[in-house]
């Protein structure tokens, strides 16, 4: 008697290269996300005024972590 394979198909070889494409634009997103808030606590209070920010806008967004938009 013959029994219906119930095991998964494995996936495809295909499929690994847009992973890894997504995991490189996220740690890209994350390293430009970095340096653009240590940018941000570079700029003076001057240019904040005129950007509309505070020194405590710039405060709490700099002291997101990385990973967090």
């Amino acid at each position: 008697m013959t029994t219906a394979s119930t095991s998964a198909p494995l996936p495809s070889r295909r499929s690994f290269p847009f992973v890894t494409w997504i995991r490189s634009r996220l740690l890209a997103r994350w390293h430009d996300r970095h340096v653009q808030r240590l940018d941000l606590a570079e700029i003076d209070d001057h240019l904040l005024r005129d950007l509309g920010l505070t020194p405590e806008d710039v405060r709490r967004e700099c002291a997101k972590s990385f990973w967090r938009a």
